[in-house]
């Protein structure tokens, strides 16, 4: 589809485990009508297995966790369809799995390390040259599969933009933090179902948090995917300091899987009304109705490949980064029934994460 007045597409960026014959970053054309992707460029493989990746506000510079024993985090130019990086990797904590933009900083979910390392943000969207600061997890975990110790593994900002949640599988445990003067402080810390392995969560959209409750506020409601057992935790927050308090875990499939089942992904519509899930090795897609403060699960869809690693949602498109089949799949969600139906697929080998421009 060509551009309108000169204004070049949208643009989706893709990471990748290079590790595994992954390409590295690339960058991709979106159609606005379809949303289909067409691969249009790459940075480098220069940065080993930037596994997942975030953009800064104004989607000039994109962020990528180097998920490797060393562990670092990268920052590239993406004003063109050859992403460059703006100087060397910044050392983080080992096995960085995921991170995000808050508050003038980038913070990586160390899962190896069991911490959440935070680097501050020079005036040009670079990064500094060192972490101001780092948090590790304490505790133990009751699951082998666990570690039975910490494993941080994903960092996600509130609406407001003054906290942060920070996951972590090997504790089963979700705590609300904050940074004080460039450093990961806990307000707040709660403890899910031993064994559970929460690995991913997504918070209720602003505004529609409660559908039965108006005045509810924003973000009430935190959804919490467990890697350990495929269930989601649901959980109503007690904003801004408060933790969360579990309210009922749900199955996202339909009966005990057979052989391993390891969920992934999460995301929630912006209307609140559906969750959609991933879970490897029964390579599905879960979609489960949101009933006030509840959940259901309405069906599963197969993911159009092997081992969905991580999900994205926009703009009534539904993104699938396949790992183990090589794969970006695309897939139409019905507005009324949350039902998504294949659409298409780019070959990405080792696909990591999907994240589009806003």
């Amino acid at each position: 589809m060509a551009a309108a007045h000169g204004k070049r597409e949208r643009r989706a960026y893709i990471g990748s485990f290079t590790t595994e014959g992954g390409p590295g970053v690339l960058v991709a054309a979106v159609d606005e009508d379809s949303g289909a992707l067409t691969l249009v460029g790459g940075a480098a493989d220069d940065v080993p297995d930037p596994s997942y990746l975030a953009l800064s506000a104004d989607g000039e510079t994109l962020y990528a966790v180097s998920e490797n024993a060393d562990g670092a985090l990268a920052a590239y130019r993406v004003t063109d369809d050859k992403p460059a990086l703006t100087g060397p990797p910044v050392p983080v904590g080992a096995g960085p799995t995921h991170l995000c933009v808050l508050d003038g900083h980038v913070l990586t979910a160390d899962h190896t390390a069991g911490s959440v390392t935070a680097v501050p943000l020079l005036p040009d969207g670079t990064l500094a040259p060192t972490a101001s600061g780092t948090l590790r997890h304490p505790g133990v975990g009751p699951h082998p599969d666990g570690g039975r110790r910490p494993h941080a593994h994903q960092v996600v900002p509130t609406p407001t933009g003054d906290r942060f949640l920070s996951v972590d599988l090997g504790t089963d445990t979700v705590r609300v933090c904050a940074l004080e003067d460039g450093v990961p402080v806990v307000r707040s810390e709660t403890r899910l179902r031993p064994g559970s392995g929460p690995r991913h969560l997504a918070l209720a959209p602003t505004g529609v948090a409660d559908p039965s409750s108006p005045t509810a506020p924003d973000g009430v409601y935190v959804h919490v995917l467990n890697e350990l057992t495929p269930t989601v935790t649901v959980c109503r927050w007690n904003a801004p300091d408060g933790p969360l308090e579990p309210l009922e875990e749900v199955p996202v499939l339909p009966a005990a899987p057979d052989g391993d089942a390891y969920p992934s992904g999460i995301v929630v519509s912006p209307d609140g009304r559906h969750v959609w899930t991933a879970t490897r090795g029964t390579d599905v897609l879960s979609v489960l109705a949101v009933e006030g403060g509840s959940l259901r699960l309405v069906t599963t869809v197969p993911c159009g490949g092997r081992w969905p690693r991580a999900l994205t949602y926009a703009s009534g498109t539904l993104y699938v980064a396949n790992q183990h089949s090589g794969d970006v799949t695309w897939f139409s969600v019905d507005p009324d029934t949350g039902v998504p139906a294949l659409a298409g697929s780019v070959e990405v080998p080792a696909a990591s994460c999907v994240v589009l421009e806003t």
